[in-house]
Protein backbone atom coordinates (compact mmCIF):
# COMPACT_ATOMS: atom_id res chain seq x y z
CA UNK A 1 0.00 0.00 0.00
CA UNK A 2 1.54 3.62 -0.91
CA UNK A 3 -0.12 6.99 0.35
CA UNK A 4 1.06 10.09 -1.82
CA UNK A 5 -0.49 13.50 -1.51
CA UNK A 6 -0.65 14.58 -4.88
CA UNK A 7 -2.18 18.22 -4.35
CA UNK A 8 -1.45 20.20 -1.55
CA UNK A 9 -3.98 22.45 0.90
CA UNK A 10 -4.56 25.80 -0.62
CA UNK A 11 -4.02 27.12 2.61
CA UNK A 12 -3.37 26.38 6.15
CA UNK A 13 -6.09 25.50 9.00
CA UNK A 14 -4.68 28.90 10.83
CA UNK A 15 -3.30 32.34 9.24
CA UNK A 16 -0.26 34.45 9.85
CA UNK A 17 -2.48 37.28 11.46
CA UNK A 18 -3.91 34.18 13.96
CA UNK A 19 -0.76 32.41 14.82
CA UNK A 20 0.89 36.07 15.78
CA UNK A 21 -2.31 37.22 17.49
CA UNK A 22 -1.67 33.82 19.80
CA UNK A 23 1.95 34.26 20.14
CA UNK A 24 1.32 38.52 20.90
CA UNK A 25 3.81 38.82 18.21
CA UNK A 26 3.36 42.63 16.63
CA UNK A 27 6.33 42.75 14.33
CA UNK A 28 6.61 40.94 11.31
CA UNK A 29 10.38 40.19 11.73
CA UNK A 30 9.65 36.56 12.36
CA UNK A 31 6.78 35.94 9.94
CA UNK A 32 8.69 33.90 7.29
CA UNK A 33 9.38 31.89 10.92
CA UNK A 34 5.99 32.05 12.23
CA UNK A 35 4.55 30.61 8.78
CA UNK A 36 7.11 27.93 8.60
CA UNK A 37 5.95 26.66 12.05
CA UNK A 38 1.77 26.95 11.02
CA UNK A 39 2.86 24.50 8.48
CA UNK A 40 5.06 22.18 10.19
CA UNK A 41 2.26 22.13 13.74
CA UNK A 42 -0.24 21.80 10.98
CA UNK A 43 1.57 18.70 9.40
CA UNK A 44 2.04 17.09 13.29
CA UNK A 45 -1.30 17.05 14.09
CA UNK A 46 -2.12 15.88 10.83
CA UNK A 47 0.19 12.71 11.51
CA UNK A 48 -1.27 11.96 14.92
CA UNK A 49 -4.75 12.03 14.13
CA UNK A 50 -4.16 10.70 10.76
CA UNK A 51 -6.55 12.79 9.37
CA UNK A 52 -6.17 15.69 6.25
CA UNK A 53 -7.52 19.43 7.70
CA UNK A 54 -8.23 21.72 4.39
CA UNK A 55 -8.96 20.11 1.42
CA UNK A 56 -5.71 17.97 -0.88
CA UNK A 57 -5.68 15.48 -3.19
CA UNK A 58 -4.42 11.91 -2.44
CA UNK A 59 -3.23 8.97 -4.55
CA UNK A 60 -3.75 5.81 -2.65
CA UNK A 61 -2.34 2.73 -4.48
CA UNK A 62 -2.91 -1.46 -2.96
CA UNK A 63 -1.32 -4.42 -4.81
CA UNK A 64 -5.13 -6.05 -5.42
CA UNK A 65 -8.40 -5.09 -4.47
CA UNK A 66 -9.30 -6.35 -0.92
CA UNK A 67 -10.64 -9.65 0.00
CA UNK A 68 -13.09 -8.32 2.22
CA UNK A 69 -14.43 -5.92 -0.78
CA UNK A 70 -13.85 -2.63 1.25
CA UNK A 71 -11.44 -0.19 0.36
CA UNK A 72 -11.02 2.15 3.30
CA UNK A 73 -8.88 5.24 2.60
CA UNK A 74 -7.33 6.69 4.43
CA UNK A 75 -6.65 10.27 5.39
CA UNK A 76 -10.14 11.33 6.61
CA UNK A 77 -12.27 13.11 6.19
CA UNK A 78 -12.98 11.48 2.39
CA UNK A 79 -14.91 14.22 0.38
CA UNK A 80 -14.88 12.65 -2.91
CA UNK A 81 -13.15 9.44 -5.42
CA UNK A 82 -11.90 10.85 -8.64
CA UNK A 83 -10.88 7.93 -9.78
CA UNK A 84 -10.51 4.00 -9.40
CA UNK A 85 -7.53 2.49 -11.88
CA UNK A 86 -6.71 -0.79 -12.03
CA UNK A 87 -4.46 -3.15 -13.75
CA UNK A 88 -6.21 -5.75 -15.86
CA UNK A 89 -5.14 -9.58 -16.34
CA UNK A 90 -3.71 -8.43 -20.16
CA UNK A 91 -1.32 -5.90 -17.50
CA UNK A 92 -3.55 -2.48 -19.22
CA UNK A 93 -4.74 0.02 -16.73
CA UNK A 94 -8.22 0.79 -17.18
CA UNK A 95 -10.19 3.11 -15.31
CA UNK A 96 -13.23 1.23 -13.44
CA UNK A 97 -16.59 3.14 -13.67
CA UNK A 98 -18.18 5.44 -10.85
CA UNK A 99 -21.43 3.10 -11.48
CA UNK A 100 -19.78 0.00 -10.88
CA UNK A 101 -18.49 0.79 -7.14
CA UNK A 102 -20.43 3.17 -4.11
CA UNK A 103 -18.13 6.01 -2.21
CA UNK A 104 -19.39 6.22 1.91
CA UNK A 105 -18.05 9.49 2.56
CA UNK A 106 -20.53 9.28 6.08
CA UNK A 107 -18.46 7.21 8.20
CA UNK A 108 -15.11 8.16 10.12
CA UNK A 109 -13.84 6.92 7.33
CA UNK A 110 -14.04 7.11 3.95
CA UNK A 111 -14.37 3.81 2.25
CA UNK A 112 -15.29 2.39 -1.47
CA UNK A 113 -17.24 -1.03 -1.93
CA UNK A 114 -18.29 -2.49 -5.25
CA UNK A 115 -21.97 -1.11 -5.99
CA UNK A 116 -24.68 -4.16 -5.05
CA UNK A 117 -24.91 -6.70 -7.61
CA UNK A 118 -21.17 -5.99 -9.10
CA UNK A 119 -17.82 -7.17 -7.98
CA UNK A 120 -14.10 -6.26 -8.18
CA UNK A 121 -12.18 -6.86 -11.32
CA UNK A 122 -9.39 -9.37 -11.33
CA UNK A 123 -5.99 -7.55 -11.70
CA UNK A 124 -2.78 -8.42 -12.86
CA UNK A 125 -1.40 -9.90 -10.11
CA UNK A 126 1.66 -7.06 -9.83
CA UNK A 127 1.93 -4.60 -7.14
CA UNK A 128 0.32 -1.47 -6.71
CA UNK A 129 -2.21 -2.60 -9.08
CA UNK A 130 -5.12 -0.80 -7.82
CA UNK A 131 -5.38 3.50 -7.44
CA UNK A 132 -7.35 5.70 -6.15
CA UNK A 133 -7.19 8.92 -6.44
CA UNK A 134 -9.07 11.16 -4.29
CA UNK A 135 -10.17 14.30 -2.04
CA UNK A 136 -9.73 14.72 1.17
CA UNK A 137 -9.89 17.43 4.51
CA UNK A 138 -12.96 18.97 6.06
CA UNK A 139 -13.40 21.80 3.13
CA UNK A 140 -12.00 25.70 3.59
CA UNK A 141 -9.68 26.39 6.39
CA UNK A 142 -12.68 27.72 7.91
CA UNK A 143 -14.68 24.55 8.07
CA UNK A 144 -11.71 23.05 10.12
CA UNK A 145 -13.27 22.41 14.18
CA UNK A 146 -11.74 24.65 16.35
CA UNK A 147 -10.11 22.41 19.07
CA UNK A 148 -7.70 21.12 15.85
CA UNK A 149 -7.07 25.19 15.20
CA UNK A 150 -6.29 25.32 18.58
CA UNK A 151 -3.51 22.52 19.03
CA UNK A 152 -2.07 24.20 16.08
CA UNK A 153 -1.97 27.66 17.69
CA UNK A 154 -0.62 25.60 20.77
CA UNK A 155 2.13 23.92 18.92
CA UNK A 156 2.91 26.88 17.11
CA UNK A 157 3.63 28.70 20.36
CA UNK A 158 5.52 25.83 21.70
CA UNK A 159 8.18 25.67 18.85
CA UNK A 160 8.40 29.25 18.83
CA UNK A 161 9.12 29.62 22.42
CA UNK A 162 11.59 26.51 22.20
CA UNK A 163 14.08 26.91 18.70
CA UNK A 164 16.46 24.61 19.88
CA UNK A 165 16.31 21.02 19.35
CA UNK A 166 14.33 18.95 22.08
CA UNK A 167 11.08 17.31 22.39
CA UNK A 168 8.75 20.75 21.90
CA UNK A 169 6.69 20.98 19.14
CA UNK A 170 5.54 17.22 19.51
CA UNK A 171 1.99 16.74 19.93
CA UNK A 172 3.20 14.08 22.64
CA UNK A 173 4.99 16.50 24.53
CA UNK A 174 1.98 18.54 25.22
CA UNK A 175 -0.73 17.22 26.85
CA UNK A 176 -2.96 19.89 26.20
CA UNK A 177 -2.33 19.53 22.69
CA UNK A 178 -3.28 16.02 22.75
CA UNK A 179 -6.19 16.16 24.24
CA UNK A 180 -7.15 18.79 21.81
CA UNK A 181 -6.57 16.34 18.98
CA UNK A 182 -7.41 12.94 20.42
CA UNK A 183 -11.27 13.11 19.40
CA UNK A 184 -10.43 13.59 16.20
CA UNK A 185 -7.82 10.59 15.90
CA UNK A 186 -8.00 7.68 13.63
CA UNK A 187 -6.39 4.60 15.62
CA UNK A 188 -6.54 1.91 12.59
CA UNK A 189 -8.37 1.14 9.48
CA UNK A 190 -9.79 -2.20 8.66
Amino acid sequence: MGLIQTAAPASEPITLTEAKLHLRVDTSADDALITSLIEAARQAAESFCARQFVTATWQYTLDAFPEDDTINLPRPPLQSVTTLKYVDTAGTTQTLSASKYTVDTSKFVGRIVPAYGESWPSTYGHIEDVEVTYVAGYGAASAVPAAIKSAIKLLVADMYEHREAGTEGRVESNPTVERLLWAYRVLELH
